[in-house]
């Protein structure tokens, strides 16, 4: 009998040493505040962070003093895995936590040193704060806590799902667009290849109103041979006063470049010319030739827009007259000389083979 008594009471002494120590264990609860991928903002009424946020500053409110005194501190991790690089990805992840910790410093008037930060480029795009609470605190939310952490790694990973498709979506179409970017858009992505011939027209003479048609034939993607011609007859005062020309000029141009755009040439040019736009007219023969240089725009794959311009020698033999009584009265003769411009153009060319 003396012996259950002595066994009885060691038993019963165990149990007052020991429910008080299993009473103190403790048990982490997490609280996690999500982020928008590849940003750093803490917006708190997002996705849950407000529900969150109140729920982790009523747990420091309970337990401030056993925080502030440096007894429980709280773990801070950040993630991040929506960046290109490891580096971009830590960067985001601490700047996350500085925002979260800096909410609750401002909220909970707790302290930085009350916090443990770690940062992670993985896993994903949120902040957890831990802390190790007495379990009699804690017992009645840990059911809650590990459901709340298995929805969310439910929804992290439905989240990447869709981003990944989302992603293979996009690409898919690109993919498919890039073909016609490369055949419709008008550039000059690509040299000509083969030799064709093309009509021109110069539209700076076609706004002095002297009709000016070409044909250019390029032999290569290197070398053409082009010839323009212009015509126009103008009379008006009762035929006193007159604009009448008509020019020739064979080209030979080399194109350079990758693209084939840029021009040097040698173009010769004849001509005659009949002016009287005061009481003398002049009427006469010129010619000359000289350098050409110029640009090709290609507009699409059929018209391109060549901007150029000649420099060289002209001679001009003519005759100057009057008109008395409807009757030419020679005046005598003249010859001149010019060096400097001797064409210029804004020719659309048109590829017709």
């Amino acid at each position: 009998m003396s012996r259950k008594i002595t066994f009885l009471t060691l038993f019963l002494w165990l149990m007052t040493v020991t429910f008080p120590v299993m009473a103190q264990q403790k048990s982490d609860t997490i609280y996690t505040f999500r982020f928008v991928p590849q940003k750093d903002m803490f917006y708190v009424p997002w996705n849950g962070n407000d529900t969150e946020l109140a729920r982790l500053l009523e747990c420091i409110e309970s337990n401030k003093a056993t925080i502030l005194n440096g007894k429980l501190p709280l773990y801070v991790d950040g993630y991040c895995h929506s960046l290109g690089s490891e580096t971009e990805n830590l960067a985001t992840a601490k700047i996350r936590a500085n925002r979260v910790k800096s909410e609750l410093i401002i909220r909970a008037e707790i302290k930085e040193e009350n916090f443990i930060t770690r940062n992670h480029a993985a896993e994903g795009d949120f902040v957890t704060v831990r802390l190790t609470v007495p379990a009699k605190e804690t017992a009645a939310t840990d059911a809650e806590a590990e459901a709340r952490r298995k929805a969310e790694a439910e929804r992290l990973e439905a989240e990447k799902h869709a981003e990944q498709e989302r992603l293979a979506e996009e690409q898919h179409k690109a993919e498919e667009a890039r073909p016609n970017i490369l055949t419709d858009t008008p550039s000059e992505t690509k040299a000509p290849t083969e030799s064709h011939l093309s009509l021109r027209a110069n539209l700076l003479r076609w706004a002095t109103l002297t009709p000016d048609l070409g044909l250019e034939w390029r032999i290569c993607p290197s070398w053409g041979i082009a010839v323009n011609g212009s015509w126009t007859s103008w009379s008006w005062s009762d035929k006193d006063r007159r604009y009448a020309l008509w020019e020739v000029a064979p080209e030979v141009r080399y194109y350079m470049g990758e693209k084939k755009a840029w021009y040097l040439g040698a173009m010769f040019k004849a001509g005659q010319f009949n002016y009287k736009l005061s009481e003398t007219g002049k009427q006469g023969d010129l010619m000359g030739g000289g350098i050409t240089a110029g640009y090709q725009l290609r507009l699409n794959k059929a018209l391109d827009l060549d901007f150029n311009l000649g420099l060289g020698y002209l001679n001009a033999d003519y005759e100057k007259y009057e008109v008395i009584d409807g009757v030419r009265v020679r005046r005598g003769n003249e010859t001149k000389d010019w060096w400097g411009p001797i064409n210029a153009g804004v020719t659309l060319v048109w590829k017709i083979k």
